[in-house]
């Protein structure tokens, strides 16, 4: 795991799963992406990123605030290609009570960090559905670039078509990032 002063990131997430579930159940969360009625949203959302990890094709981490050793959400690297030295940092969600707390700008920075410093990525990619305003402006915070919009890119859980807006922060712009999302943490 790595330390930070905000957050906690648990690589592992298999280790954590069984605590993860039990914790997630007394969240004050505001699950607007609960898919098909699905009884136990948060047992869903643990099954599907254990099946992805399993499958390779994401590196899934759980997020404790280091104040209260809770958890607070989860995120992951997704989209992972080795080839071009790509991924995508996704599938985040917060407890209401981490949400705009600076938990997420702290968790982004070591990922970032280390898709960078330690993975040598050349891009880094931030997805989400057009219409999720908190979202995106989460993102641009971050100091992420608008790509573009994907159009009908998806089915929603309802049917519906998803338009996905896509961000992404580059290897040359990581320094200047780096620095500017240090200074949002030192602020008081």
């Amino acid at each position: 795991y790595v330390l930070a002063t905000w957050a906690l990131i648990v690589v592992g997430f298999v280790i954590c799963t069984v605590l993860i579930y039990r914790i997630k159940q007394g969240i004050d969360e505001t699950n607007r992406h609960v898919k098909n009625g699905h009884k136990n949203p948060m047992r869903a959302d643990i099954d599907r990123r254990l099946a992805l990890q399993t499958a390779g094709s994401m590196v899934p981490f759980v997020i404790i605030a280091n104040a209260t050793r809770r958890v607070v959400g989860a995120t992951g690297y997704m989209n992972i290609d080795a080839e071009n030295k790509r991924l995508e940092i996704g599938h985040t969600w917060y407890a209401a009570s981490a949400q705009r707390s600076g938990i997420n700008t702290e968790t982004k920075r070591l990922l970032l960090a280390h898709a960078f410093e330690e993975l040598d990525c050349i891009a880094v990619e931030f997805r989400t559905h057009r219409l999720n305003v908190q979202s995106r402006r989460a993102i641009e915070r971050l100091g992420a670039q608008l790509d573009g919009i994907l159009r009908s890119h998806q089915r929603a859980g309802d049917g519906s078509l998803r338009d996905t807006a896509v961000y992404s922060i580059t290897a040359a712009e990581w320094p200047t990032i780096r620095t500017h999302l240090a200074w949002q943490l030192a602020r008081p």
